[in-house]
C-alpha cells in the first residue's frame, strides 16, 4: 500500500503535549531529552489507547453497538504494514489510508448476544476521538507525532550506527597509533643505544685527553725540578771547578817541577838503556851467528845421514824428527783453533774494529771513575728508566728519544760513560722476549742520528751478547773443548748457580736479539740518518748464507731476521732478495731437513711458510708505530 504524504500547515498546534511541527535545529542532547519526554508521553497515552482499541480481543465480544451509529477506523501505514506481517488474519479488514477517514454504519452489526448496552457505550466513551466528529485532526496529527517518533527513532538509530563507525575508527585509530608509539618507542631507544655509544666514545677521548694532559703536566713538572736540579748542581759544580782549578795550578807546578826531575832521570835512564841495548844487540848477534853455525852444521849432518839411510834402504825417519815434532804442534793447533769459526772475512774485520771502540772507550771510562769520585747510578737508572718505557707509540717513541739524548748530552756527565750505559742498557731491554723491537730500533736510530758513536758501541755490545749478529757461529770440537757445558758457555749460554741454562731459554734470547738487529737495519725514518741501515741488513743476509752452517741455532737467527727485514729488503732489492731466499729454500731448508731434528721441524715450518705463502709481501705487525694506545680500547668497547 503506497504512502500519503501529508503537508501540515504552518501552525504551531500541539497534541498531548507534542508538537506538531518540530524544532528543525535540534542537538544531539536536546534531541535524547525530547525523545526521552516523548517516550514517557507515549506511553502513558499508549496504556490509555489500548484501552480504547475497539479490535483488540480484551473486550467481551457478547456486546452489541449502538444502532444508527457510525464510527470512524484509522490506521497509520507502517501499522498496516506491521499487522499485515504480523497476522494474516488482518488483511481482510478494511483500514483507512492515512490522511483519509470514512464512517461506517453498524445498524445491522450485532457483535455479542447480550443486549447489554451500557458497556458499548461506555468502551466508546472511553475512545472519544474515534467517535468525535473532529477525530480526523486528531487522527491526524497523531500520525504525525508517530511519524516524527519513527524519524526521531531512524535519525537515533543513524546517529548511534555513526557513534559505533566512529568508535571503531577510533579503536582502530587507537590501535595503529599505539603501534606508532611503540615504532617510535623502539626507534628511540636505539637512538638512545647509540647516543649512550656515542657519548662513551666523547667519554672515552675525553679521558684520554685528560690522561695526556695529567702526563704532559708530570712531565712539565719533572721537567721543572730537573732543571732546578741542574741549575743547583750546576751552581756547586762551578763552585767546585774553582777549588779544583786552584787545586790544579798548584799540582801544576809540583808537577811541572816532578817532570823536569823525571825528565833528567829518563834522560841518563835513557842513556843506560841505550848502553845495555847496544850490549844486549852485539850479544843477540853472536848468539844469531852461532846458531845459524849450528843449523848449517846440523843441516849438513841430517843431509848425510839422509843419504845413508836411502842408500842403504832404510825407512824414511825425518818427519818423526823432534825437532819437527815440537815446531808442527802449535801450528796444528793455531790452525785447528782458527778453523773452529765460520765467518766471512769482513764481518769478522768489522766486528773487530767495534770491539777495539768499545775495549778503547771502556779503558777511558774506567780511567775517569778512578780519577773521579763521581757517583753515576742516578744517572744510569734515568738511563735504564726511558728505555724500560719504550712502547710502540709514536708520542712514546720520540719522547723517550728526546729524554735519551739530552741524558747522552749532559754537561754533568763524561759522554762515553753515558755512552757506554745506554748500549748496555740496550742490548739487556733487546734480551726480553717481550720488549718491542721497532719501536726500540726507532729509539736506536733517533739517538744515533746524535750521538753517532754510540751505534758502533752499541753494535760491539749485541755482538758480545749474540754471535750471530756479526754473523759468526763457532763450531764444536772435543779436542778444544773440554765438555759441551764449555762450548755452550763459549756461544753465550747463560750460567746460573752452576747450571747451564736450557736450549730453549737461549734460543728465546737469540730470536729477541736477532729481533732487534732485524728492526734495526730496516727502520727509516724522514729526515734522520740510520748508521746501520738496509745495505748492513743485505750485507749480512749475504755473509750469513756463504759462511754459516745450518743448524738449529743459525735456522732461528735466519727467521727471526726475515720476518723482521724481509718487508724492507724485497722493497728495496726485488729480484736480487727473491735469489736470495731461493737460495735459503734450496740449499739452507735441505741442509736442515737432512740433520732430522725434532727440534727444528717448528722453524723449519716457518721459513718455508714464510716463502711459499710470500709473508715478505705483507708489512710487519708492529712496524708501523701506533699513533695512541688508550683510545683504540675505549673505542672498541
Amino acid at each position: 500500500m503506497g504512502a500519503v504524504k501529508l503537508n501540515i500547515r504552518n501552525c504551531s498546534q500541539r497534541v498531548d503535549g507534542v508538537a506538531a511541527e518540530p524544532e528543525p535545529d535540534w542537538s544531539f542532547d536536546d534531541l535524547v531529552s525530547e525523545l526521552n519526554d516523548l517516550e514517557t508521553r507515549l506511553a502513558n497515552s499508549t496504556s490509555s489507547t489500548e484501552r480504547s482499541i475497539p479490535f483488540e480481543k480484551t473486550r467481551s465480544r457478547g456486546r452489541e453497538l449502538e444502532k444508527g451509529r457510525g464510527f470512524v477506523l484509522r490506521a497509520d501505514e507502517y501499522e498496516m504494514e506491521d499487522s499485515e506481517s504480523e497476522d494474516d488474519d488482518h488483511v481482510d479488514k478494511a483500514l483507512v489510508v492515512a490522511g483519509s477517514a470514512k464512517r461506517f454504519t453498524c445498524d445491522e452489526l450485532y457483535l455479542s448476544d447480550s443486549d447489554d448496552d451500557s458497556d458499548v457505550v461506555s468502551g466508546f466513551e472511553v475512545r472519544p476521538c474515534l467517535m468525535d466528529e473532529l477525530g480526523e485532526v486528531e487522527g491526524s496529527l497523531f500520525e504525525l507525532a508517530q511519524e516524527h517518533q519513527l524519524r526521531v527513532k531512524d535519525e537515533i538509530r543513524n546517529k548511534i550506527s555513526a557513534l559505533e563507525t566512529a568508535l571503531v575508527n577510533e579503536t582502530q585509530n587507537s590501535a595503529s597509533s599505539l603501534l606508532r608509539v611503540e615504532k617510535y618507542r623502539e626507534t628511540r631507544q636505539e637512538l638512545d643505544k647509540k647516543f649512550d655509544t656515542q657519548y662513551q666514545r666523547r667519554i672515552a677521548e675525553a679521558l684520554d685527553n685528560h690522561l695526556t694532559a695529567v702526563q704532559r703536566d708530570r712531565e712539565l713538572r719533572s721537567q721543572i725540578e730537573e732543571r732546578k736540579i741542574r741549575s743547583d748542581a750546576a751552581y756547586e759544580e762551578a763552585k767546585r771547578k774553582v777549588a779544583f782549578e786552584k787545586l790544579q795550578q798548584e799540582k801544576a807546578k809540583a808537577e811541572a817541577e816532578a817532570k823536569l826531575r823525571a825528565a833528567e832521570d829518563a834522560k841518563r835512564e835513557a842513556e843506560r838503556k841505550a848502553a845495555m841495548e847496544a850490549r844486549n844487540q852485539a850479544a843477540m848477534e853472536a848468539e844469531k851467528r852461532a846458531a845459524v853455525a849450528e843449523a848449517e852444521k846440523r843441516a849438513v849432518k841430517e843431509a848425510n845421514e839422509i843419504s845413508k839411510r836411502v842408500t842403504s834402504g832404510g825407512t824414511r825417519q825425518a818427519a818423526g824428527h823432534p825437532t819437527d815434532t815440537t815446531s808442527s804442534l802449535p801450528n796444528a793447533e793455531t790452525k785447528e783453533y782458527g778453523n773452529m769459526y765460520r765467518v766471512a772475512a769482513s764481518a769478522l774485520n768489522l766486528e773487530q774494529g767495534r770491539l777495539q771502540k768499545l775495549k778503547e772507550l771502556c779503558d777511558k771510562n774506567q780511567v775517569i771513575r778512578s780519577s773521579s769520585n763521581e757517583d753515576y747510578t742516578r744517572h744510569e737508572g734515568n738511563i735504564s728508566r726511558n728505555i724500560r718505557q719504550i712502547r710502540g707509540v709514536r708520542d712514546n717513541v720520540r719522547s723517550k728519544a728526546t729524554e735519551l739524548i739530552k741524558l747522552l748530552n749532559d754537561p754533568r756527565y763524561p759522554q762515553s760513560i753515558s755512552i757506554e750505559i745506554f748500549a748496555k742498557k740496550v742490548v739487556s731491554y733487546c734480551e726480553n722476549p717481550g720488549n718491542a723491537p721497532f719501536a726500540s730500533a726507532y729509539v736506536i736510530v733517533l739517538v744515533t742520528s746524535q750521538i753517532s758513536p754510540a751505534m758502533d758501541i752499541l753494535l760491539a755490545e749485541l755482538h758480545m751478547a749474540c754471535l750471530y749478529t756479526v754473523p759468526k757461529h763457532l763450531l764444536y770440537k772435543k779436542s778444544v773443548f773440554q765438555s759441551k757445558e764449555s762450548y755452550f758457555r763459549s756461544i753465550g749460554y747463560r750460567e746460573a748457580d752452576g747450571k747451564v741454562e736450557s736450549t730453549e731459554d737461549y734460543l728465546k734470547r737469540l730470536e729477541s736479539y736477532m729481533k732487534v738487529y732485524g728492526a734495526l737495519v730496516q727502520t727509516e725514518t724522514t729526515n734522520v740518518q740510520n748508521y746501520h741501515g738496509l745495505q748492513e741488513g743485505w750485507a749480512w743476509l749475504a755473509r750469513f748464507l756463504n759462511a754459516l752452517p745450518a743448524n738449529q741455532y743459525t735456522a732461528v737467527a735466519l727467521n727471526a731476521f726475515l720476518q723482521m727485514a724481509g718487508f724492507a729488503l724485497f722493497r728495496r732489492y726485488k729480484s736480487q732478495f727473491l735469489k736470495m731466499l731461493n737460495v735459503v729454500s734450496e740449499n739452507f731448508l735441505v741442509d736442515l731437513k737432512s740433520r732430522n731434528i725434532p727440534e727444528l721441524t717448528k722453524t723449519i715450518t716457518e721459513i718455508q711458510t714464510y716463502i711459499e705463502d710470500k709473508k715478505f709481501l705483507q708489512e710487519p705487525e708492529g712496524r708501523s708505530l701506533q699513533s695512541n694506545l688508550l683510545s683504540n680500547v675505549y673505542v672498541n668497547y
